[in-house]
């Protein structure tokens, strides 16, 4: 089918049942079906194995890998693209790889000239407005898999806009989700936004709405995370908070916090509400997989906390903070990393997900004797079939 404007699927292809079976064998796991009945608890000789009761595949993420099948399923004989990686899993994209469909992200796809007999899938982080805009004049077949989710921190994001506040987003100026997010500030003339990536930052901004500054010496530091033609001395003067939605909750709570009580110092109580605006973006299942692995860390006492996910995914590398905060963690991308019951391949905790980081092994990471109590959660990107695989491996090293 071709036309000369996109046809935007937001609501499901029809194809859900023809391509069920093919998901479930790419990403299900009969032993952590097992896990979950057995109160999410795995014993195995000397190993015991302690699951998050919230792990792995959210429902946008779910939603999304079903579409971009359901899309091979709708479409056969048409090119499908993928604007850049549906979600940020290796294992996940790969896979759609190998079922046929081309990342424009990926090195000899990129500049492809896409036209009306093409369909795009949009990853579930979405895209910038002015990339959905060129999709669109091209006349694309375009899958819409953007989470609902972000979709709602884009609504509120638009009001600001509209509004003449500043959306402030905490979240990280690389990540696809911020950069669409803060694209749709520059929908109306008054729309800016600025991106903070911690409380640091946070700070930094809060003092100068507070006591202003040296202009220049702002937008130096944050001139790759502001909208075109920011001015501090101006754009700070009404502002709306925002998240990514990946991001740690309680660090958005906070930092939404700290600049409450910013334009409360420089305004005060009678005019906050014409000089403030903030609401809560956490998406519910990163919060719920959050809240589930602090429930772990206080409820077991368990020797070490392994958290499997991508290493470029926020909501896991943010699961690996919490846990590390608490005990010993290691972040590891899939079961390969598991590499002997002496040696483990991980990412340093720590580094924001946008950062490069390199892997390094951890020796003798794993009790050779006596009991061994393992905490395991996975980020919102991670299928079951990984985590179960994870279990296996843990439970083969254990019993060596």
């Amino acid at each position: 089918m071709t036309t000369t404007r996109p046809l935007i699927f937001r609501k499901g292809l029809d194809m859900k049942e023809a391509v069920a079976g093919d998901l479930a064998a790419a990403y299900h796991s009969r032993l952590v079906d097992e896990v979950r009945a057995g109160n999410f608890r795995h014993d195995s000789g000397r190993l015991t194995v302690h699951l998050a009761r919230e792990f792995g595949f959210c429902y946008g993420v779910d939603r999304a890998v079903d579409y971009a099948y359901q899309a091979v399923a709708r479409f056969p004989g048409r090119h499908v693209f993928l604007t850049g990686e549906i979600i940020h899993n290796p294992h996940v994209n790969d896979r759609l790889r190998a079922n046929g469909i081309r990342f424009l992200s990926d090195p000899d796809e990129r500049g492809r000239d896409l036209g009306p007999a093409d369909v795009v899938i949009l990853p579930a982080f979405g895209i910038t407005v002015g990339e959905m805009a060129d999709l669109s004049d091209r006349g694309c077949t375009l899958v819409d898999t953007t989470c609902g989710s972000v979709l709602n921190v884009w609504k509120n994001v638009v009001r600001y806009a509209q509004e003449g506040f500043t959306a402030i987003i905490h979240g990280k100026v690389k990540h696809e989700e911020t950069r669409a997010t803060a694209s749709q500030a520059l929908k109306y003339p008054r729309g800016r936004y600025l991106v903070v990536l911690d409380r640091e930052e946070a700070a930094v901004v809060c003092d100068y709405i507070r006591h202003g500054g040296d202009r220049a010496a702002f937008l130096e530091r944050f001139g790759q995370a502001v909208s075109p033609g920011f001015n501090p001395d101006v754009d700070l003067d009404r502002i709306g908070c925002a998240n990514q939605t990946t991001m740690l909750m309680s660090e958005s709570l906070e930092i939404g916090e700290m600049f409450r009580a910013a334009i409360r110092d420089r305004y005060g109580d009678a005019e906050i509400a014409e000089h403030f605006r903030a609401f809560d973006t956490i998406c519910s299942a990163t919060q719920e997989r959050q809240d589930a692995v602090e429930a772990l860390l206080a409820a077991e006492p368990v020797g070490l906390m392994i958290v499997v996910g991508g290493y470029n995914s926020s909501n896991t590398c943010n699961l690996a903070r919490i846990c590390a905060a608490r005990v010993r963690t290691y972040h590891i991308a899939d079961p390969d990393c598991l590499l002997s019951a002496e040696r483990i391949r991980h990412r340093p905790v720590g580094a924001p997900s946008t950062a490069a980081a390199a892997e390094v092994v951890t020796e003798h990471w794993l009790p050779p004797t006596g009991r061994v109590v393992i905490g395991l959660t996975a980020g919102a990107s991670t299928p079951n079939n990984i985590v179960g695989q994870v279990i296996e491996t843990l439970e083969r090293f254990a019993s060596a």
